[in-house]
């Protein structure tokens, strides 16, 4: 069995000559929590974009549970199990947070069906159980629109969950939220990681050191180095081209 969740071997992505990955080489283990960061232009996002299929990579291939995913569709790579949160929520605002909830958690993915007829048993469960781990229980009957930002953020997070993906991966989860909700967020991750991996995008360094296990640094396309968060910080490279323009 693969213990690698998501692989991405010497992968390269031109636009127009501009190089957003650069010969990317990277690996994460089944059940891992990681943290990605680093500066502006480093290539996070299209990072994302090729493991989800949104971008095909110029050169090199990634793997996702040891498959290659090159001549897979985005919808395709996505039912094979990866959940991906951007960083601006995306939910139903008109709806409430079990509503938004029940329709990800529907088994036949249909908001129809998902509105107007009732869910099973195990469905609402389902349900009842995510409130309770993004906490908006006392919350879930009013409209996703009265929700605050970071509440936003955490229902998105519990209809990824939803939709029971083997990797989730968070695009900057906490951009603009207070103290408290960033703290709420990180807890929730680190709750989310006991039973599956997860991949985040990051730039708030006080949420990254609340929540990681392992960090990667993305510079110019490629991996600069990884490790322990204090690994990474007191590398020589990484305070010259990411912590050092804080």
């Amino acid at each position: 069995m693969n213990t690698k969740i998501v692989e991405t071997e010497n992968v390269t992505v031109s636009f127009d000559g501009f190089k957003a990955l650069n010969h990317l080489t990277f690996s994460m283990d089944v059940g891992e929590l990681r943290v990605v960061i680093g500066p502006n232009g480093a290539g996070k996002t299209t990072f994302l974009d090729v493991i989800t299929g949104k971008v095909q990579p110029t050169e090199g291939r990634v793997l996702f549970k040891g498959k290659n995913t090159k001549k897979l569709a985005e919808h395709q790579i996505a039912r094979l199990g990866i959940g991906r949160k951007f960083q601006t929520p995306r939910v139903y605002l008109n709806l409430t947070p079990r509503e938004n909830l029940e329709i990800t958690c529907n088994r036949r993915k249909d908001v129809f069906s998902s509105l107007f007829s009732s869910s099973s048993k195990d469905e609402k469960h389902k349900v009842i159980g995510l409130l309770e781990t993004i906490g908006l229980s006392a919350k879930a009957d009013i409209a996703a629109g009265l929700l605050s930002h970071g509440e936003k953020q955490r229902l998105e997070i519990g209809m990824l969950v939803g939709q029971s993906p083997d990797l989730l991966l968070v695009d900057e989860p906490v951009a603009g939220l207070t103290d408290e909700e960033t703290y709420h967020i990180g807890e929730l991750l680190l709750a989310l990681a006991q039973s599956h991996s997860i991949l985040v995008i990051e730039h708030d360094m006080e949420f990254v050191r609340q929540i990681a296990r392992q960090v990667t640094v993305l510079h110019e396309g490629s991996v600069l180095c990884e490790g322990t968060i204090e690994e990474v910080q007191n590398d020589p490279r990484v305070i010259e081209v990411y912590l050092g323009q804080q």
